[in-house]
């Protein structure tokens, strides 16, 4: 069998407590208590998503890029994959028409909701950011142009690296479905945007089926009972 720590997806212990996330394009706000969990400590790397997905990639078992170009349907994909492969219960029900449900009783990989996200990002701080920009995070001013290693800035204090810049990461949520439908929540901002857009409040949206090379996800696990 293959599981997290066989293809080298570290997860790190999240604890309990709560967050308030914000939307600036509605100027809303809201509280969300979140009950404990295990998130990656990096992004899922090309390799890694080569070696549980099946799907080609240049990439070496040593490759630490990050899995680039994936959209949130291939992501829930590869949570199932990993599940199964993992000896677990799939998290997510993928119908014909391609409707994704989770399945209230499962112990698999997924993506983690985008309060888990900001809450794990943020780490028990309260600014925009855990840290100097510089020293946490790969974007436009400092990637020279081009795709990063994951790990190779500091961590935040709970030991979750690539947070903020690197790729933007898809969250299991739906963004404004009243509005945009089936759009999904990115968090985290990439490699090739401005400073701004690497805040721990950030939101940004795109169709599930979207691939773009700024675009990756890192896995999350409920915690077992």
């Amino acid at each position: 069998m293959v599981n997290a720590h066989a293809t080298g997806l570290d997860m790190v212990d999240i604890p309990p407590g709560q967050v308030t996330l914000s939307d600036r394009r509605t100027q809303r706000s809201w509280s969300v208590e979140v009950g404990p969990y295990q998130l990656a400590a990096v992004p899922v790397t090309r390799w890694q998503y080569a070696e549980v997905s099946g799907c080609p990639t240049d990439g070496a078992r040593s490759d630490r890029l990050p899995a680039d170009s994936v959209s949130w349907d291939e992501a829930i994909r590869f949570c199932n994959a990993l599940s199964e492969r993992s000896g677990m219960t799939p998290m997510y029900r993928i119908g014909d028409d391609g409707a994704v449900d989770r399945v209230a009783a499962a112990d698999g990989y997924r993506l983690p909701t985008e309060a888990e996200w900001e809450y794990a990002c943020r780490a028990g701080t309260t600014g925009p950011r855990y840290g100097r920009l510089d020293d946490i995070a790969w974007y436009r001013e400092n990637s020279d142009g081009r795709l990063p290693e994951v790990g190779t800035k500091q961590p935040n204090a709970w030991g979750l690296a690539d947070m903020l810049g690197t790729v933007w990461e898809w969250c299991w949520d739906l963004y404004d479905p009243d509005v945009y439908g089936s759009y999904r929540v990115l968090r985290g901002g990439g490699w090739f945007d401005a400073h701004w857009s690497c805040r721990a409040s950030v939101r940004r949206r795109s169709h599930p089926t979207v691939r773009l090379d700024d675009i990756g996800f890192r896995i999350a696990r409920s915690a077992p009972c």
